[in-house]
C-alpha cells in the first residue's frame, strides 16, 4: 500500500482563510498491483468546524480491504467559508485523476464518501461540481472533479426545518442570505448529473435528523437517479463504522456496522455495470 500525504494547494494556487489547525491535504491508501481499480475519497465529519479522526483512516482501511484505492481528504473548516471546502474536494479529484495511470485508478470509477458535515460536502460536489467556483481558479479543471458515485453517512443535507444549524453557520456564516442557504440545501439542487448514491442514517439520530437522508433520497427519486437507502431504527449520531475500533464512547453495534459491507457491495456492482 502507498501511504503518502499530498498538500492540496501549491504555492501560487488559491487558498482562502487557511486554518492553522487543518491544512488542506490528501492522504493516500493506494493498493499495490497492476490492476486498475475504483477509488473512494473520504470526507470526515465535524460540523465544518473540526474533522473527526474516527471517520478518516479507519474507514479508508475498510474500503481498501474491500478492493478500492482509498483517500482521506482533510478539507478546510471554519473560519474558512463556502466555497473553499468544495474547492478542496474538487482539487482532490483533480489530483487523483492526474495520477490515475500512476496509481492504477479507473478515472471513471471515483466515489466520494462523507460523514455528517462531510456528507454535506460530498453531496455538494454531487450537485454543484459543474458550478464555476469549482473550476475557476488555478489547480482545478472543469469536469475532472465530477464524482461517479456518492456514499452519504448520516449526512447534513437540508438548510430547512431539519437543518443542523451549526454546520451551516460554520460553512456560510450566521448571516447567510436566504438565497445562499437555498443553494446549499442540497435536496433542492439535485439534477440529472447527480451521481448514483448510497445513503444510511438512524432514526434516533438527535443531531442530524433522519429527514436529511430521506429528503435527499426523495430528490434523487424525482430525478430518477439510482440510489440505495438504509434506515436503521436505533443508534446515535456519529457512529462511523459502528465497530469496536471506532467506538470512542459513541457506541458500536454489529447490525449497524453492516453498512460498510452493503456500501462496498453496492459500489462494486455499480462500477461493474
Amino acid at each position: 500500500m502507498i501511504h503518502e500525504t499530498f498538500p492540496l494547494w501549491e504555492e501560487g494556487q488559491y487558498v482562502a482563510h487557511a486554518n492553522i489547525d487543518v491544512q488542506p491535504r490528501l492522504e493516500t491508501y493506494v493498493l499495490a498491483g497492476e490492476k486498475k481499480r475504483g477509488a473512494i475519497v473520504i470526507c470526515p465529519g465535524g460540523g465544518y468546524g473540526i474533522l473527526a479522526p474516527r471517520e478518516a483512516e479507519p474507514v479508508a482501511l475498510q474500503f481498501a480491504a474491500a478492493g478500492f484505492h482509498a483517500f482521506v481528504l482533510y478539507y478546510s473548516v471554519a473560519p474558512s467559508r463556502h466555497p473553499q471546502p468544495l474547492r478542496d474536494l474538487s482539487r482532490a479529484l483533480n489530483i487523483i485523476r492526474d495520477h490515475a495511470d500512476e496509481w492504477q485508478i479507473d478515472s471513471q470509477q471515483i466515489a466520494v464518501c462523507g460523514f455528517s458535515a462531510g456528507g454535506h460536502l460530498a453531496a455538494s460536489l454531487g450537485v454543484h461540481w459543474d458550478q464555476p467556483y469549482c473550476y475557476d481558479i488555478p489547480g482545478l479543471e472543469r469536469g475532472k472533479n465530477q464524482p461517479n458515485a456518492l456514499i452519504l453517512c448520516y449526512p447534513v443535507i437540508t438548510s430547512g426545518p431539519f437543518a443542523h444549524r451549526g454546520s451551516f453557520n460554520n460553512l456560510l456564516g450566521a448571516d447567510a442570505s436566504a438565497e445562499v442557504l437555498q443553494a446549499m440545501s442540497l435536496e433542492q439542487q439535485i439534477n440529472a448529473q447527480t451521481p448514483p448514491t448510497f445513503l444510511w442514517h438512524t432514526v434516533e439520530d438527535a443531531s442530524v435528523p433522519v429527514e436529511n437522508s430521506l429528503l435527499f433520497a426523495s430528490g434523487l427519486r424525482k430525478q430518477q437517479i439510482p440510489f440505495e437507502l438504509h434506515i436503521y431504527p436505533h443508534g446515535p449520531h456519529g457512529l462511523s463504522l459502528a465497530s469496536v475500533e471506532t467506538d470512542d464512547g459513541i457506541g458500536h453495534d454489529d447490525h449497524l456496522s453492516s453498512w460498510i459491507r452493503l456500501a462496498t457491495e453496492w459500489l462494486h456492482q455499480l462500477f461493474a455495470d
